[in-house]
């Protein structure tokens, strides 16, 4: 078998030779005859070649005479494939994973109607900084802010690029050279290797850690204040849990001790939600509305998470705070575009006017088990035909993601796929690398297609990539 394959690899044209035989193809000319376009088709031709020993190296049924008639007509194939994709680096990609905030492939999905709107005023001028009434420049956070203060209570609002932002211009305006207290089980790492105490630092601040990882108390925050001390930050720690023998001081406990030491009180509420999840099953945390009701100065929230809508760091809170927010010199640097500033918008009116539904993250989350199950058969049944897999049907779980909810598994169905000769890391090899990238993951020799969060067609385009291998 091994001489086999070396016999098929020696078979196999260097990359000058295929650009030599296709040179007066009409199919591939506007490639070899444009400068520019030269190098793609280079590289479309290596990864062709390379795409071919894989399918050496895995498996073959064919006999040396069929493998060596129809090589050229394979290659022509996969290299007109692979010149169809489009020359962008951004490109689609299939999730498999069950990971429905998933941070590698830009978290929350936009609704429909959201997507539209976006493009409707990417390709139209706008009244963005326009008061229209009086012809004047306005200001962009109008268009917002009111949907903001109906959905959380609270008295002004304005938005900056993300969260990790939102926290900097707070601490930056309202503790710059002072101390703010924080506790030290809320010291919290985000994507990326961000931290909450480099932040601070970021912000010119000074980091007063009290409490201990699993237990502080209030008395530990009222301990710690000094001549110096401008702010009682309360950091939401969405992304991990400490369980057991814990204690910690909630929102309104260090409101009530600020109003009674003249320091503001503040929250990083990091990934935020407008909908109770403890209705679908999930750990009970408070929801913005009922964080900012506490008596918050400030509260900040992402918009790409739980929220649903696109990457950006809402800030809620009392007016005269908002206020002096808005006139530091960091907030040009920090402000929101156009295009997120329509899709946040458009998002936030359909929880004004739809119910969890019209989100696709909550729609997602709230998907039946008996809807899931049907979805994941389909699939089965779709492969079952092809002679290069075994499928079966199996029960799993999904993950929220986006640091949200970590310790929540979601039942879940699958279908579970393995190669009749090769090892699950190449089966999910192939699928990643097709022409549209297919996510997938990895269990007990199983490679895992999770229909949670699979969209419109992906189904097809899974189907059609597979039967590659047949």
């Amino acid at each position: 078998m091994d001489q086999e394959k070396q016999r098929r690899l020696r078979t196999l044209p260097a990359v000058h030779e295929v650009i030599t035989r296709l040179e007066h193809d009409e199919e591939f000319s506007p490639f070899l005859t444009n400068e520019r376009q030269l190098p793609r088709f280079t590289q479309g031709v290596r990864q062709v070649l390379q795409k071919a020993r894989e399918n050496v190296n895995r498996n073959f049924t064919d006999s040396f005479a069929e493998f060596e008639t129809s090589l050229w007509s394979w290659l022509k194939i996969q290299l007109l494939q692979e010149l169809a994709c489009p020359e962008t680096s951004l490109r689609r990609v299939i999730n498999g994973t069950g990971v429905i905030l998933h941070t590698n492939c830009g978290r929350a999905l936009l609704a429909p109607e959201v997507a539209r709107f976006v493009a409707e005023q990417a390709e139209r001028y706008s009244n963005l900084e326009l008061n229209i009434e009086t012809g004047e420049r306005g200001s962009r956070y109008v268009h917002v802010e009111e949907l903001l203060c109906h959905l959380t209570g609270a008295e002004a609002a304005m938005v900056v690029n993300n969260n990790a932002a939102a926290v900097l211009l707070m601490m930056n305006t309202f503790a710059q050279g002072k101390d703010v207290i924080v506790s030290r089980g809320e010291l919290v790492e985000v994507g990326g290797s961000f931290r909450i105490p480099e932040v601070l630092k970021a912000g010119g601040c000074k980091l007063v850690e009290v409490g201990t990882t699993n237990k502080t108390w209030l008395k530990d925050y009222e301990a710690a204040i000094g001549p110096q001390t401008a702010v009682l930050l309360k950091v939401h720690t969405s992304n991990y849990r400490v369980e057991g023998f814990t204690h910690s001081v909630s929102g309104a406990e260090l409101v009530e001790l600020g109003e009674r030491r003249g320091i503001p009180a503040m929250e990083d509420l990091g990934s935020g939600s407008f909908f109770d999840g403890a209705s679908l099953g999930f750990p009970i945390e408070p929801t913005i509305k009922q964080t900012v009701k506490a008596g918050l100065a400030l509260v900040t929230f992402s918009g790409d998470k739980l929220l649903g809508g696109p990457q950006s760091g809402i800030i809620v809170g009392k007016k005269e705070y908002i206020e002096r927010l808005r006139a530091n010199q960091l907030t040009r640097a920090l402000r929101i575009d156009k295009l997120t500033l329509a899709a946040l918008e458009a998002t936030l009116r359909l929880y004004e006017n739809g119910g969890i539904e019209d989100i696709p993250v909550w729609r997602m989350l709230s998907l039946p088990l008996d809807t899931l199950k049907s979805a994941a058969s389909e699939l089965v049944v779709a492969l079952q035909s092809n002679p290069a897999i075994i499928v079966e049907l199996k029960e799993d779980v999904s993950q929220v993601g986006g640091g949200a909810w970590p310790t929540a598994d979601l039942p879940t169905w699958v279908c579970a796929i393995r190669l009749k000769s090769g090892s699950v890391t190449e089966l999910e090899k192939f699928l990643r690398l097709g022409p549209v990238a297919i996510l997938s993951r990895i269990h007990k020799d199983w490679v895992l297609i999770d229909v949670r969060t699979l969209l419109s067609g992906d189904q097809g385009d899974i189907v059609r990539r597979l039967g590659e291998l047949a």
